[in-house]
């Protein structure tokens, strides 16, 4: 199963893909038109010319990941246009939304709480207190008997 959390980088490519084309394909696919690594850990998702199915592309670190969902009935409310470049950003929470045949332009999302830095996070500093336990002595249930 794979785990998309906020944080994960998903590209949406605006080209619709051949559906015949195999993982090895796909992967190349990313490499040469989209110019990404597919083993980067991206999540890649991919629609057909006739837009009644999605397919998404991942590495996990172990593997690659290809997994599709086609509609049962009719085709993709939304994708971009073609004229919008190769590829384009999504969050996790836009890919749900598309995954459930929506579109996320125009769903009505709540901002993000706090979003999360991109560089090295510092934690404020802690007051160390373990001089004060020494020099009370041990604690717990052995300390005293």
């Amino acid at each position: 199963m794979l785990l998309i959390s906020p944080q994960q980088r998903i590209l949406l490519a605006v080209q619709p893909l051949d559906f015949r084309k195999g993982m090895d394909a796909i992967m190349a696919f990313c490499r040469q038109q989209l110019e990404t690594d597919p083993m980067s850990g991206i999540l890649f998702v991919f629609t057909n010319r006739r837009r009644t199915a999605i397919r998404t592309l991942c590495f996990d670190g172990q593997g690659v990941w290809l997994c599709q969902k086609r509609f049962s009935r009719g085709r993709l409310l939304w994708w971009p246009a073609e004229s919008e470049g190769r590829q384009r950003e999504l969050a996790a929470r836009q890919l749900q939304i598309l995954l459930w045949n929506g579109n996320p332009e125009k769903a009505a999302l709540a901002p993000l709480w706090r979003p999360l830095p991109i560089g090295p996070v510092i934690l404020p500093a802690v007051p160390d207190n373990s001089k004060a336990a020494t020099a009370r002595g041990p604690v717990g249930p052995l300390a005293g008997e």
